[in-house]
């Protein structure tokens, strides 16, 4: 059995480098491709709206992607895990209320996880409209996005080994093009002082609300934390400097073509490949789209592992989860990947463009930052015990520059903004109903003192009058202590008809807040009889109980704590014997007399759970050694007084 391996936190290497790059940069490294199109739109090209522009873009990377992610929350590493249910799962026992924020932040990670796709190859392609008047781009989108979600069945393993050269190769390009364009016009440099930034705030026609364009540069700064189980921080942070050098040029570069068109408007040109030489635009194009690629990927294992991390966290139903690589990392979710191009499929042709998508993109992932940055600012507050004042600074600093960002993406909520909200409220109602509905039913779950039992179990494993319904008979129980158990599993072992086996089995599997920690305990309330073993397994640790508990036994047997020859070891049977597992479904009874809204919670929860695992699929369990009861579950039960007489 594999114990806790501490922490897993990834050395510092050039290999190290590269995959960071590979991986994670895709979202914010073709955010290039639609950022300027976003502020300029249909104004009139000026030199202080292009370097007013351009300094918003370099603070915000330097704030907003460097301080914030780079630096700071970089720091609340999950046992080298990161991302916002990591971080949500070090302060939930050590701060009240963050529940909310978590799940409002996962919700808007799975809605840009729905929107950077169909946004970013759109981007990519919509690069030869300018050449191509008639090109069918709706079209090519959809057949490369479907092509997308049809290959994430067979894992990303091989596909990830040319992520880290494309992207490499995209960086370069774009720095390239951006110095090609800077050499005209090196003036552009003005606009690192915050001052062009400031003016543009302050004195350009509503030049506030352009904030909501400028804000796209920072996408996929979740993903620097998201992934920092994948690649390790100091990769990240070294990675970050060569992306975000090539990122300033190419930003610098558009702003000074700009500059050499100054009183005329941008029409249906897009800004990232005017930059390019004629003759070069097609492979830019090819490339460009490659890496919308990249992005579209990792997004979509991203939604992947955040599902996963809410399935662990009770914030999600149990669904089937396919492990394509030994590495952790490397799962493909077939429910979520059918959910996400359903989704990706409706952005496309709701929108129908990528300019229409940008107000939608810009809510959602404007939306998960400030729950990231609450969560952070509760971990500070509470795990790292900082003085108040570094704490009050650090939340009035990130929420001003992302309440600013919301107010401006808020002007653009009838625009597409409104879509991605009715996608969170979606994915945020199912959370919280499945969550809440689960507290409702863990309430109403009866538990017994062991210790009466006893001696009764011990009689009905030894009386052969009664057939033998297994040599293992196992239940699952939540009861974290030993002494206590269910009442549904004393119900299930003696009404109706008596089970009888050799040894009882209680696994209780407790989920841990590291990721990786695959550790048991067992104790033997009565030796070769009843015997518990408590599974303390990470929130990413797939829980195959059926393959845990054989393995337990061999090391049971193996140190002479189980003897299996005196009762059940034949020459016909494996290590252990034959085992039965007894789940035992929870439902609500008639009886029951509940508000209305607790009513409606539990509606929720029976409806979200047909689309779920059941449960000994959840567990690694076959059908064929699973024995399936219903236990009633009573709420507020009272006795109605019938006016009932003998005639």
């Amino acid at each position: 059995m594999k114990h806790t391996n501490g922490s897993n936190h990834i050395p510092f290497n050039m290999a190290g480098v590269l995959i960071a790059i590979g991986i994670i940069y895709g979202d914010i490294g073709t955010s290039p491709l639609y950022v300027f199109n976003a502020i300029v739109g249909t104004r009139v090209i000026s030199e202080e709206l292009v370097l007013g522009a351009l300094s918003c873009i370099f603070w915000t990377l330097t704030l907003q992607t460097t301080l914030k992610y780079v630096i700071l929350t970089l720091t609340a590493d999950n046992n080298g895990e990161g991302g916002m249910f990591s971080l949500f799962a070090l302060i939930k026992r050590r701060t009240k209320y963050m529940l909310l924020p978590a799940i409002i932040g996962g919700g808007a990670l799975l809605a840009e996880g729905i929107i950077t796709p169909p946004i970013s190859v759109a981007s990519a392609v919509e690069g030869l409209e300018s050449r191509i008047p008639h090109l069918p781009t709706l079209e090519i989108v959809i057949v490369i996005l479907s092509l997308l979600f049809i290959i994430q069945q067979f894992g990303t393993t091989t596909v990830g080994k040319w992520f880290a050269p494309v992207m490499v190769l995209w960086f370069f390009m774009i720095a390239i093009l951006g110095v090609s364009q800077i050499s005209h016009f090196p003036e552009v440099f003005r606009a690192i002082n915050p001052y062009y930034g400031y003016m543009l705030l302050s004195d350009y026609p509503a030049g506030f609300f352009l904030l909501g364009g400028v804000f796209l540069c920072t996408t996929g700064a979740e993903a620097l934390y998201s992934d920092l189980g994948h690649v390790g921080r100091k990769n990240i942070r070294i990675s970050w400097i060569f992306v975000k050098t090539c990122l300033v040029l190419n930003y610098f570069g558009q702003g000074a073509w700009l500059m050499q068109h100054t009183g005329e408007t941008l029409g249906n040109k897009r800004v990232f490949f005017e930059t390019m030489p004629p003759q070069f635009l097609i492979i830019g194009v090819v490339i460009a789209t490659i890496a919308a690629v990249v992005a579209s990927q990792a997004m979509i294992t991203g939604s992947f592992t955040l599902i996963s991390e809410a399935i662990r966290l009770g914030f999600w139903p149990k669904m089937r989860i396919v492990y394509t690589t030994e590495k952790k990392g490397h799962i493909f979710v077939p429910t979520i990947n059918f959910l996400l191009w359903v989704g990706c499929m409706f952005i496309v042709y709701f929108f129908q463009e990528s300019a229409k998508m940008e107000a939608a993109y810009g809510m959602a992932i404007n939306t998960a930052m400030p729950m990231t940055t609450i969560l952070f600012a509760a971990y500070i507050r509470k795990r790292l015990k900082l003085k108040p004042i570094i704490f009050i600074l650090y939340v009035a600093l990130f929420l001003t520059i992302e309440g600013s960002f919301m107010i401006a993406n808020l002007q653009k909520f009838s625009h597409g903004g409104y879509v991605t909200l009715i996608i969170m409220a979606i994915i945020v109602s199912i959370m919280l109903i499945w969550y809440r509905a689960r507290q409702i039913r863990n309430q109403l779950v009866e538990f017994v003192e062991l210790a009466p039992f006893i001696p009764m179990v011990e009689k009905l494993s030894n009386d052969t009058s009664f057939p033998k319904n297994a040599t293992n008979l196992v239940f699952l129980t939540s009861s974290e202590k030993v002494d206590k158990v269910e009442k549904k599993i004393i119900y299930s072992i003696f009404e109706n008809k008596p089970k009888r086996a050799d040894v009882y089995w209680l696994i209780h599997v407790d989920v841990q807040d590291q990721p990786y920690t695959c550790d048991y305990v067992v104790t033997h309330i009565v030796p070769n009889d009843i015997i518990r073993v408590d599974f303390k397994l990470g929130f990413r640790v797939e829980q195959k109980i059926n393959i845990l508990l054989r393995k337990v036994i061999e090391e049971l047997i193996a140190v002479h704590e189980l003897d299996v020859d005196q009762k059940y070891r034949t020459q016909y049977s494996f290590i252990g014997g034959d085992f039965r597992y007894v789940m035992i479904t929870k439902e609500f009874s008639y009886e029951n007399e509940m508000r209305f809204f607790d009513k409606l919670l539990v509606f929720g929860h029976s409806i979200i759970k047909r689309f779920g695992l059941s449960d000994e699929k959840g567990f690694g369990l076959d059908q064929a050694i699973v024995t399936t009861e219903t236990y009633p579950l009573i709420f507020n039960r009272k006795v109605k007084d019938f006016p009932l007489k003998r005639v």
